[in-house]
């Protein structure tokens, strides 16, 4: 991949995976489901000499309690979404996996705005792309993007796209997420380029094309559309798309400013390696976010 000319590192990186059509990313560290890949900074640090757990507990649930938990961390990270400035009119979607039916997943409705999102109103979508459960209609390209992506990747909970305003500058560039902060590391060769743009995602063959760039990454970058992102929970998928989002706006006013100074291979790797387990961390930051975002709205569990 040529690099934008606006971008002059000082340091070479090992380049991203650059998928076109019909190409699948690899040659890079996978995911494989929760609790196996690095971590990031942002995922907390915590000490067993200090009394911490790591990881912390994920509580037995039944398949009905497990339900109802992805849908209400589902509702609240579309209204995350919205307060944070993520959102871009009708466009972008978040999606989670039904614990029982699994070639099903929960979407919003198409047509209502982030912030009016709750439980209640979510749909329940098969691999048909017929609403199972809630009222219509579906967006074309939720369905598109995210039933090919669940299907493609058996350890993936959750997987957040949306239109965001930094994510689409970093976009345009053409540019990965280079190692240039401690945060941005959690990415460090945990992420693809989808090197092409063909117009809204339409058909379940351009998302096919998506889910093939994407490939064992947590990250791809759309070029002249955005950021994607997944987790082995809709916790981790919707706090990596923030992670992502604010390191894009990071990487555009550094780059705006001056060459940026990259941190070394090794440096960065064992940046991303520091913490523990990366889904844990995700999961985390964004419970923190939850407690907040349910006393502010707790209209969303409805």
């Amino acid at each position: 991949m040529t690099l934008a000319s606006d971008l002059k590192p000082q340091h070479s990186e090992p380049a991203p995976i650059v998928a076109t059509a019909g190409s699948r990313s690899a040659g890079q560290p996978n995911e494989g489901g929760a609790g196996t890949e690095v971590s990031s900074s942002w995922s907390g640090l915590v000490s067993p000499a200090a009394g911490g757990q790591w990881p912390r507990p994920v509580p037995e649930r039944s398949l009905d309690e497990e339900r109802l938990h992805r849908k209400r961390k589902l509702a609240a990270a579309y209204r995350l979404f919205a307060k944070l400035g993520l959102a871009e009119g009708l466009s972008g979607h978040i999606t989670a996996r039904d614990p029982e039916l699994t070639d099903h997943f929960w979407v919003n409705r198409f047509g209502l705005d982030f912030s009016r999102i709750t439980v209640s109103n979510l749909l329940l979508v098969n691999s048909h792309g017929e609403i199972v459960e809630g009222q219509p209609p579906l967006n074309t390209s939720a369905f598109a993007i995210h039933s090919r992506i669940h299907a493609a990747r058996p350890d993936v909970i959750g997987a957040a796209h949306t239109h965001s305003p930094y994510g689409r500058a970093l976009s345009a560039l053409g540019e990965p997420l280079h190692p240039i902060s401690q945060d941005v590391c959690s990415f460090y060769q945990h992420q693809a380029l989808f090197d092409e743009y063909n117009g809204a995602v339409l058909s379940e063959d351009e998302g096919q094309k998506i889910a093939d760039a994407l490939g064992p990454h947590k990250l791809v970058i759309l070029r002249n559309h955005g950021l994607l992102t997944v987790g082995s929970s809709v916790e981790a998928a919707a706090y990596r798309f923030i992670a992502a989002e604010r390191a894009a706006h990071t990487q555009l006013v550094a780059a705006a400013a001056g060459p940026l100074r990259l941190l070394d291979h090794e440096t960065a790797s064992h940046t991303a390696g520091q913490g523990g387990r990366d889904n844990d961390g995700a999961r985390w930051a964004f419970d923190a976010l939850y407690e907040i975002i349910v006393e502010e709205q707790p209209d969303l569990l409805d």
